[in-house]
């Protein structure tokens, strides 16, 4: 019986590791939801490497079980291995393969880093806010930050910036946020809102001016696939577009101290109308004369002015409800003095 050449061996081996890597590589779970504009385009590189990965594994493991195998020692066979020199076409082969391959994923990955706006960080004005180092401690930091100002500055040089196709164009949003320990503070410099947690529109390009009071942070969204340092007295800048409504951790990927691992947050993605109903909500409750606006004092109203509102539930109208309020004023009046409608007048 005439045998199978080993080079059609090793080119079926070839074709069936090629056919299971691609598949795992393109078809495995290991990320999480893509949420991002960005996502995909880390997902694309990802699942390269890992295309590569597996069938790097399956040859080497694959090859150690076949020899294993093949080259086992035989029951009774005592006699010595065959004397092996070395194989120099198969040294260079296994060198400039992996040579070739960081290089190809080298060239990729500046590729995806470019597309993504790493090339791009800076450009537009920063509120002076997002790059003041202020010492003290975390309750410090989170007093002052509610008093953000404005006034541009020095724009980041370090970060994720526009894509090339948002270069010159600036951000639809733009939201100042500060690491301290341990907690993340999000300020809106358009509206004036302090929030613990980062709520943006989707679709929305989205940039966020990163700091950090006291020592280096990492603002990391799993589901963006975007992580950026927060560096103290460095601003740095990451720039997005969210493109699925939902609530997404934000974690800190930088050990900070004692309680790092308690470093989170949310960002939560609305549709353009829930988001602008929370920016109105929160620019309402959060304006420095809010005791003139949600609350007033009863006693500081006269008594047409307390029922004012409540006329319309009450089924009469303005004119008919001030008559009976001058009325019962009147018969008080009245009453006070003595029950003479003079007396009453004359006071």
């Amino acid at each position: 019986m005439q045998q199978v050449p080993v080079s059609l061996w090793t080119l079926v081996a070839g074709i069936v590791v090629t056919a299971i890597s691609i598949w795992i590589g393109q078809n495995n779970t290991l990320m999480p939801v893509q949420a991002s504009l960005q996502a995909p385009l880390v997902d694309g590189f990802f699942n390269v490497m890992f295309t590569i990965a597996i069938a790097l594994f399956l040859v080497v493991e694959g090859t150690i079980v076949l020899f294993l195998i093949q080259f086992r020692r035989r029951r009774g066979d005592d006699t010595d291995g065959v004397r092996v020199e070395g194989n120099v076409p198969l040294e260079i082969f296994w060198t400039a393969i992996p040579t070739v391959i960081v290089l190809c994923l080298g060239i990729y990955s500046v590729d995806v880093f470019n597309r993504m706006g790493g090339f791009e960080p800076a450009g537009h004005p920063h509120s002076a806010a997002h790059v003041a180092h202020i010492p003290g401690s975390a309750i410090a930091a989170t007093l002052s930050d509610t008093e953000a100002t404005t006034a541009p500055t020095i724009a980041p040089t370090i970060g994720i910036g526009a894509s090339p196709q948002t270069l010159n164009k600036p951000a639809d949003l733009v939201v100042d946020v500060k690491g301290i320990q341990y907690a993340w503070l999000f300020n809106y410099p358009d509206s004036g809102i302090t929030s613990g947690e980062l709520h943006i529109p989707v679709g929305a390009d989205v940039q966020l001016n990163l700091s950090a009071q006291d020592v280096i942070h990492s603002f990391w969204v799993p589901n963006f696939r975007l992580k950026q340092d927060a560096l103290p007295g460095i601003p740095t800048e990451l720039r997005f577009v969210a493109t699925k409504p939902g609530t997404y951790p934000v974690v800190c990927a930088e050990l900070c101290g004692g309680y790092h691992g308690s470093m989170r947050t949310q960002v939560i993605v609305h549709t353009p109308e829930e988001y602008d109903s929370w920016r109105t909500e929160n620019q309402i409750a959060q304006q420095q004369n809010l005791n003139q606006v949600v609350a007033i004092n009863p006693a500081d109203l006269s008594t047409s002015e307390f029922l004012a509102p409540h006329t319309h539930d009450m089924g009469i109208s303005a004119a008919t409800l001030e008559s009976l309020v001058i009325g019962q004023e009147r018969r008080d009046a009245s009453r006070y003095n003595g029950g003479n409608p003079r007396n009453a007048l004359a006071h």
